[in-house]
């Protein structure tokens, strides 16, 4: 089992194991693996294995708060 903090990143990997991906997302194995499966996170086959590019862990993150942005509304009270 791999113990190094997480925040210990190897910044010369260019891809990622799903677990790798995980924990940089500090998310499970599972979830991971059906952010994948719906296209949301990005991965590659090399040869019979699955791995996540380096940048497609950044990108799915920007994606998600694009798309989660909070919306504001501003009303004003009107005298009666």
């Amino acid at each position: 089992m791999d113990t190094a903090p997480v925040d210990a990143f190897d910044n010369t990997l260019v891809l990622l194991t799903v677990e790798e991906a995980a924990r940089r997302l500090r998310i499970g194995r599972t979830v991971c693996y059906r952010l994948i499966s719906s296209g949301e996170l990005e991965s590659i086959t090399v040869g019979h294995l699955r791995r996540v590019p380096v940048d497609a862990v950044p990108e799915f993150v920007t994606r998600r708060r694009t798309r989660q942005q909070p919306t504001t509304t501003i009303t004003t009270a009107t005298a009666a």
